[in-house]
């Protein structure tokens, strides 16, 4: 101890003989005064914390990007609608919007309700006109096609008689590719007395699957010369839908489309269509991150109790060390280094238990569906078919900063208290 008594006042802060008391006060055995039960609990309350936090992060990340690719793959960016609408304006105003830098498509489409039947059942559906190259353009549905082919889709008269319809939808009805199913308009062609409802027949060209099953059992894709004749739009389209390179640009990209467009034109982009929905998906993100980050708190908390009880089991040890010369700086930097080495280890666990469970989340729920013979992510409440996950490194260094930081703030009172300890109270009772 004459090293540590000379280093009192001439050891650097955290040197060796500084390190290795504190590496071997957590070492101890309880026979020895060691806490070790205590500091294996803190432990793994904080890694099994981290770990939690970054698992439940990644998913919602997953699950926003996940639901925005599909929604917005479906849907598109920006909405073009108004007087450009009508007449020939559609497609001058398309090759105008398609000149503006970062947008990728311009497509007008026609929406509209449509009863669908088929063998098995006579179900509701939606119905979105558009033109073959568009559908072609669109990776959710072209390239998710389960059976048949677009092959024939936009070819004929009027664009023809081929359709296309998603795998849920198609399974309702009991019809595959090639089959035929009527679909009825509640409001085709306008007579003298009013809209009169259209029915006709259509030929399935083939079924897809966007992976979101509001969308595989509802919609079904007709030509855009078809969807005007059959819900009576003839000469006009609903809205032209435009896509950009990067979804979260689209607000920025809105004035420039605007002028493309023309003064006769109204757009608005996809954050403002169902505000209250992506509105209620972020609140519930950031407060599920703050929840979880108070229960890493309360985890790194355990270290608290876990070094009060060291201090008072080593009260001889840092009497001695006090009487021989050690400083209260380097008494307190002992207990800290003790503390804080429990939050980091069990930080850094942590960190590469929710990294990798966050990684491999597809192949640990095939395991576990497989060993319980259940689906654990059924579409039909969760809209998407699988689990997802996307590591977002900032966020989870956010998060490996707040254990840390929460470890060192909880092992400075009781590191404290051992630092002002007074070395002949202590002796006295020993």
């Amino acid at each position: 101890m004459s090293e540590a008594a000379g280093a009192g006042g001439t050891a650097p802060p955290f040197g060796l003989w500084e390190r290795m008391l504190a590496s071997r006060y957590l070492r101890a055995k309880r026979s020895q005064g060691g806490v070790a039960l205590i500091s294996i609990i803190s432990f793994f309350g904080i890694m099994i914390a981290v770990a939690v936090l970054i698992i439940v992060m990644s998913v919602m990340n997953g699950f926003r990007a996940e639901l925005l690719g599909k929604i917005l793959g479906f849907n598109g960016h920006i909405f073009v609608t108004g007087g450009v609408t009508d007449g020939a304006q559609p497609d001058l105003a398309v090759q105008r919007i398609l000149k503006v830098p970062g947008v990728v498509q311009a497509a007008p489409v026609i929406e509209g309700q449509a009863i669908a039947m088929g063998p098995n059942q006579i179900t509701g559906a939606i119905v979105r006109g558009l033109n073959p190259r568009d559908l072609a353009n669109t990776p959710v549905v072209s390239g998710n096609v389960t059976h048949g082919s677009l092959k024939g889709y936009g070819e004929g008269e009027y664009g023809g008689d081929v359709v296309v319809i998603g795998e849920r939808l198609a399974e309702q009805l009991g019809v595959k590719a090639g089959d035929t199913i009527t679909l009825i308009s509640p409001s085709g062609a306008a007579t003298a007395f009013g809209g009169t409802p259209t029915q006709k027949t259509y030929t399935v060209g083939a079924t897809f699957t966007a992976g979101m099953s509001q969308y595989d059992q509802a919609y079904i894709f007709m030509p855009l010369a078809q969807a005007q004749l059959f819900f009576g739009r003839e000469g006009s389209v609903d809205a032209i839908e435009v896509r950009v390179g990067n979804p979260d640009k689209a607000i920025d990209l809105k004035a420039a489309v605007n002028r493309a467009a023309g003064p006769a034109a109204l757009v608005t982009d996809w954050t403002q269509r169902d505000t209250s929905y992506w509105g209620a998906l972020k609140v519930e993100r950031n407060v599920m991150r703050l929840i979880l980050m108070l229960i890493v708190a309360i985890a790194a908390l355990n270290i608290i109790s876990g070094l009060t009880m060291l201090v008072k089991n080593k009260g001889r040890d840092i009497a001695i060390l006090r009487t021989i010369g050690a400083g209260q700086g380097a008494i307190m930097r002992i207990f800290f280094m003790a503390g804080a080495t429990v939050g980091a280890l069990g930080t850094a666990a942590g960190l590469a238990l929710g990294a990798l469970v966050s990684v491999f989340i597809d192949q640990i729920q095939s395991f576990v569906e497989w060993a319980t013979g259940q689906a654990v992510f059924s579409s039909d409440v969760y809209f998407l078919n699988r689990l997802p996950a996307k590591v977002d490194w900032v966020e989870v260094t956010i998060i490996v900063g707040f254990s840390l930081a929460m470890s060192m703030i909880c092992t400075l009172p009781p590191a404290w208290r051992a630092s002002r300890l007074d070395p002949v109270e202590a002796l006295r009772y020993e």
